[in-house]
């Protein structure tokens, strides 16, 4: 336990320190609609007439992670408690001891080991802290990997077999399956781990087979988990906005969780951010990031990554 706490007070403050190297100057943020760089604020505005804010991120993005957090403080001063957030970084079966957390009736040495948070937990922890002390919902959304691995391996019907309280962790069964170019980008990869703890932006095949994974049935249990996540907040609470954060893979050019969102709550509207570094930052080719949101952040490759 002393060893797991040290690693946690590390990655804070490493984190710290990252964050105090960037200004401003270290991101440029682009409206597609409008073609041209905007703030935060605006896109605050233009949730008035969205349901859904889709946050795509490079998990290792220090930059990102504290637009990520500011973004959501906008939100908060403009929407108040008609404001929820909804994390990939957390599987529904740990939603009670997020609950619990939240509630302030256990403590976060607990909550970071009972909800099995990610290595690099410092990344997302303010905008959980700042959920808790705003009393805002945050939701559980993923699927645990022990069922997406299943679902891999031995295709949906062995998820069929699973018991009714084990199903409630996941997207109703038969959920659909990634098609179209979305079925293309998915498969454009070779590599693909089935073992890690976490997902990563870019899928990469197992290190068996490809013929014994079936890549396309795992990632769209993924991306059904966590839209039906969202819907099910949505249905229950009609008034409320959600910022949705998640790799960039799940959201960008309205694919995944996007597409999925559609499938159970037709008419919530949904807004995208992409996030992404660019080598030649600050001179960024808007046109070759248009087509993955209606937002695209660049960030500065010279600040440091979180991890």
């Amino acid at each position: 336990m002393l060893k797991r706490s040290f690693l946690f007070l590390t990655l804070s403050i490493s984190l710290s320190s990252v964050m105090a190297q960037f200004t401003t100057t270290n991101y440029r943020i682009y409206s597609v609609k409008h073609a041209k760089e905007v703030s935060l604020n605006i896109i605050a505005d233009e949730m008035e007439n969205y349901d859904v804010l889709f946050f795509g991120e490079e998990h290792n993005d220090s930059v990102t992670h504290q637009l990520q957090k500011s973004m959501f403080e906008l939100l908060y001063a403009k929407y108040g408690n008609n404001l929820a957030l909804s994390m990939e970084m957390f599987d529904r079966d740990v939603q009670v001891v997020m609950n619990e957390y939240l509630g302030g009736y256990i403590r976060e040495k607990n909550f970071i080991k009972d909800a099995r948070a990610w290595n690099n937990y410092a990344d997302y922890k303010p905008m959980v802290e700042f959920a808790k002390a705003n009393q805002l919902q945050v939701i559980c959304a993923n699927a645990p990997t022990r069922y997406t691995n299943l679902a891999g391996r031995k295709g949906q019907a062995a998820l069929m077999d699973l018991t009714r309280e084990a199903k409630k962790a996941i997207a109703p069964l038969p959920y659909a399956k990634a098609s179209g170019k979305y079925f293309d980008k998915l498969m454009s990869f070779t590599e693909h781990t089935t073992t890690a703890a976490t997902d990563t932006n870019q899928p990469k095949m197992p290190a068996m087979a490809m013929a014994q994974f079936d890549l396309i049935t795992a990632q769209s249990l993924w991306d059904a988990t966590m839209a039906y996540s969202i819907a099910q907040f949505l249905k229950k609470n009609k008034a409320k906005k959600v910022m949705q954060v998640n790799g960039k893979f799940h959201s960008d050019e309205g694919f995944a969780i996007v597409t999925q969102l559609k499938k159970y709550r037709p008419k919530a509207k949904s807004l995208i951010i992409s996030t992404a570094t660019d080598d030649d930052f600050p001179k960024i080719n808007w046109d070759s990031y248009k087509n993955n949101g209606d937002y695209i952040i660049i960030t500065d490759p010279a600040v440091g990554r979180s991890f």
